[in-house]
């Protein structure tokens, strides 16, 4: 209890602060530095007054500093989760700053001032990019999912093939979000085979839809078979019900023009389905977004349910979305870093790899590896690269200080080493990561 009574009060500690940050934020830290002073003592460790002042002083730093701010992603991976997924196009990240750095022609008629449709600043470049009759966008990909499937399945059956039947990040799966739009799911055909014939036998007179999910983040191989989707398109004709595809990774580009193995772009998907779902923020590039696409009559009856209102993207997205569409239709996509870092070559990235281990010195060296594209996009695929290793006794303790640098450096490790992959580095971030690493093994030898 003596212990206790020891530790520094709030208004002490927050009257030891820096007086010109204010006041709600240092009571704020002083209490945080004061509750982790009680719980220290409770197990058994000192918590010296000074040591407590110290701490209210880290707390504080962390509380001025915007937690969501830019971080230099040196892991390889292209479209990582935790870091954002698709790193913006210069076109797209000036669009959303000047269309929200001021008011916007967002939802207005220029010409007749009266209320618009903000889904025309993109419909057009889908329609025009993906050759489907309509288009429509939403915050992101499970929302259009559950989206169209409220509008056009609810109360009636859906089918999905049990190999289709993906959990997708955050424990979210597919059955769940069929099972949340009203409709009743009906599984068919095996984890590694399903067949037109399984389909067939699962259709009655409640069926709504047939419903393909691509598997994004695994893949199934070897003893496995699906349908080609047009004689899934043909069958669906022939009863009267949809073919839905929610294909996830939104796709325009051709990858096999960059060494990628072929995937159905959103063109392909258009030519099967009555309506389909893309994501925005992966292989497309661009801002979190989900895309409904396909045919007219299915896709307006889609964006007129009142659940649509509840998803509808802001000014931002819709600016970043359309900058980045705009870059497609004027064969401008290799300036989408999405693109531009999946299309980086061995030489390319060696050379990358030699400067970024000059800076950090003697102790860093150029090595092979592989890269990822991340996103539950082409689950399974690797890209060779070539990566910077850093040698360390203790490679967590030097991931974490970068990690918790200014900025953040999120790298990856291999054996006793960190690496760092400039697949997914600008040029200008070699510099500031070098002198990262330099700081973070430096005081690795301090604290040893």
């Amino acid at each position: 209890m003596e212990g206790l009574r020891g530790i520094p009060s709030v208004d002490v500690l927050a009257e030891s602060l820096d007086p010109s940050v204010p006041r709600a934020y240092r009571v704020e830290a002083a209490r945080a530095a004061q509750q982790w002073a009680r719980n220290a003592l409770r197990s058994g460790e000192p918590a010296d007054p000074s040591v407590v002042r110290e701490r209210a002083r880290m707390v504080l730093g962390r509380l001025r500093t915007p937690s969501l701010r830019p971080a230099i992603n040196a892991t390889g991976v292209v479209l990582h989760t935790g870091l954002g997924r698709a790193r913006w196009a210069r076109e797209a990240s000036r669009a959303a700053f000047e269309a929200t750095a001021s008011h916007a022609v967002l939802e207005v008629d220029p010409d007749t001032g009266s209320r618009g449709d903000r889904q025309a600043h993109v419909e057009a470049h889908l329609r025009a990019l993906v050759g489907c009759e309509a288009a429509f966008v939403v915050n992101n990909c499970a929302a259009a999912v559950l989206l169209v499937l409220s509008a056009l399945a609810r109360d009636r059956e859906v089918v999905l093939s049990r190999g289709q039947m993906v959990e997708i990040g955050g424990s979210f799966r597919m059955p769940e979000i069929v099972q949340s739009s009203g409709c009743r799911l009906v599984e068919v055909g095996c984890t590694n085979k399903t067949r037109v014939s399984d389909y067939e036998r699962a259709l009655g007179p409640n069926t709504a839809a047939l419903l393909r999910c691509h598997p994004s983040n695994f893949a199934i191989v070897g003893f496995s078979e699906e349908p080609d989707p047009r004689m899934l398109r043909e069958l669906a004709d022939r009863h009267g019900v949809l073919l839905v595809e929610d294909m996830g990774s939104g796709c325009l580009a051709d990858l096999s023009r960059l060494g990628l193995p072929k995937v159905e772009t959103m063109r392909d998907v258009a030519s099967w389905a009555h309506i389909a779902t893309a994501s925005g923020d992966k292989l497309l590039g661009g801002p979190q977004a989900g895309i409904v696409f396909g045919e007219r009559r299915w896709v307006d009856r889609a964006r007129s349910h009142p659940l649509a209102r509840a998803v509808r993207p802001d000014k931002a997205t819709l600016s970043a979305l359309e900058a980045t569409l705009r870059l497609y239709r004027e064969g401008r996509e290799t300036e989408i870093p999405t693109l531009r870092y999946l299309a980086r070559g061995e030489l390319e990235l060696k050379r990358l790899a030699r400067r970024l281990a000059r800076r950090i010195g003697p102790t860093a060296t150029v090595e092979r590896a592989e890269s990822e594209v991340g996103g539950g996009s082409l689950p399974g695929v690797s890209l060779p690269t070539w990566v910077v290793g850093v040698a360390s006794g203790d490679p967590q303790a030097v991931a974490q200080r970068l990690r918790l640098g200014e900025p953040p450096v999120f790298c990856r490790i291999r054996g006793e080493k960190v690496l760092l992959d400039p697949r997914t580095m600008e040029e200008d971030e070699l510099g500031v990561a070098a002198a990262a690493v330099i700081e973070a093994v430096a005081r690795e030898g301090a604290d040893g």
